[in-house]
């Protein structure tokens, strides 16, 4: 039985992985192109591209109540549901937009108060005010992904996210350097070609779910809330948006501490660097877990504990096992990572080049926990109990990471070393206490 959900969970698995390395491949490749541009333009991405992914990922956390609500839905027959669902996540998403936008349009002020340099300031607000046009269909993207993942047509997320990656190249390519006859824009020219991405992935596959899964009328009554499934999205959702905040604020605060170290940026710019190699790993059981919600899913809208079970603890070990090569390209070919976005045999790159290797090999020693927090997260949101992973989260990030990232990093004095200490002990307390909530969760209920 464990074997026939090892080929189910792979089957279903492998096109979201290739799709969430694809996705992650756009931000690597905006990392790697501003780093032609210089420290600086590095660093101001770091701050840029943290908090507009932080916010992205906040807001999407409701909508990602989307994938196991339809999940259930299909593993109970219910599919009437279906589009419902989807619908409402429109709205959600649309009303979301509306604060964030505001946000990212005033945050100079913002950053100052944070305490980042002049020059960061300035580079990361005009990259956030130019990626802000690309919130939008980049939420409403979220619950057709939802959709699809839910009813396990994970297919076109994969084909879609692969065309991203071409538009991503050739707009930045035109937008940041000047080519075509366009002006040169740097940094910002980086934002905008994220909004104009955003925006064509969001119209492909609204027009893939319109003409290809039209059964499931999606697109019809739009302009009816629904309250009671408004409320279920909720309820499901808030709990992961949580979730995913606790996470992301340990990060972000980790960036933010990065930038107020009496340097000129290195380790912030470093920082950067090893962040999106570590992201770009995270991809793999990311997609994996994705999976997990959708299996564990369908056993628990079906009323098969023992399967749901079985699902969940074939992802754990399969996420834990995919983040293997990572851990071996981290530690042994640290510096070739870092040479594909800075020049190495420039003088003044050597300080970002030594510290990124040291996070580098940190970032290795964290990959296991991070694949397996993510995955029992995943079971544990298939299995609609977000509460308690809501909860677990908020100790292990708040109550230990964060905490972990100040004492090393400032008291100690380890700076950014000790902040990636900090990051790999949060990250460690999550993937303990969610395993083990989730195996707790099929314990034989006393009479």
């Amino acid at each position: 039985m464990y074997f026939t959900e090892f080929k189910k969970l792979i089957w279903l698995a492998t096109p979201l992985v290739m799709a969430q390395l694809a996705q992650n491949t756009m931000s690597l490749i905006d990392t790697i192109m501003v780093g032609k541009l210089g420290d600086e333009e590095l660093a101001g991405m770091a701050i840029g591209s943290t908090t507009f992914f932080f916010v992205l990922m906040t807001f999407s956390g409701v909508l990602y109540a989307v994938n196991p609500l339809v999940a259930n839905a299909v593993g109970a027959n219910q599919q009437d549901r279906i589009p419902r669902i989807v619908r409402q996540g429109f709205w959600i998403g649309a009303i979301a937009f509306i604060p964030a936008f505001i946000l990212f349009w005033n945050s100079e002020s913002i950053l100052r108060l944070l305490g980042q340099k002049e020059n960061v300031v300035r580079l990361s607000s005009q990259y956030l005010r130019a990626i802000s046009f690309g919130l939008l269909p980049a939420l409403l993207s979220v619950s057709l992904r939802g959709f699809l993942e839910g009813i396990a047509h994970v297919r076109p997320i994969l084909f879609i996210s692969l065309a991203g990656v071409g538009m991503n190249i050739f707009t930045n390519d035109a937008l940041m350097f000047g080519r075509y006859g366009l002006p040169a824009l740097g940094l910002v020219g980086t934002g905008i070609a994220s909004s104009i991405v955003y925006t064509l992935i969001c119209l492909i596959t609204a027009g893939y779910v319109w003409y290809c899964r039209r059964e499931h009328k999606i697109f019809s009554e739009l302009h009816r809330p629904d309250s009671a499934m408004i409320s279920e999205l909720m309820r499901v959702g808030i709990p992961i948006c949580l979730t995913v905040v606790f996470e992301g604020c340990m990060f972000i605060l980790a960036t933010y501490a990065m930038g107020m170290f009496p340097d000129d940026g290195q380790q912030l710019a470093a920082h950067q660097i090893a962040l999106q190699s570590a992201s770009f790993t995270f991809m793999i059981p990311l997609g994996i877990a994705l999976a997990i919600c959708v299996r564990v899913g369908n056993f628990a809208g079906a009323g098969d504990r023992e399967g749901a079970r079985r699902a969940g603890r074939v992802g754990m070990i399969l996420s834990v096992l995919a983040m293997l090569p990572g851990i071996i390209v981290f530690t042994l070919f640290g510096k070739q990572v870092v040479g594909l976005y800075i020049d190495l045999s420039l003088p003044e790159h050597q300080a970002v080049m030594n510290l990124a290797i040291s996070f580098l090999l940190i970032a290795a020693l964290f990959q296991i926990a991070d694949g397996l927090q993510v995955a029992a997260s995943n079971a544990l949101r298939g299995l609609k109990q977000t509460r308690p992973a809501m909860i677990l989260t908020l100790i292990a990030y708040w109550l230990i990471g964060i905490p972990a990232c100040l004492l090393l990093g400032f008291l100690i004095g380890l700076e950014g070393r000790g902040i990636w200490f900090g990051l790999t002990i949060g990250l460690a307390a999550a993937a303990v206490m969610l395993t083990v909530r989730f195996e707790i969760d099929f314990r034989p209920k006393r009479d």
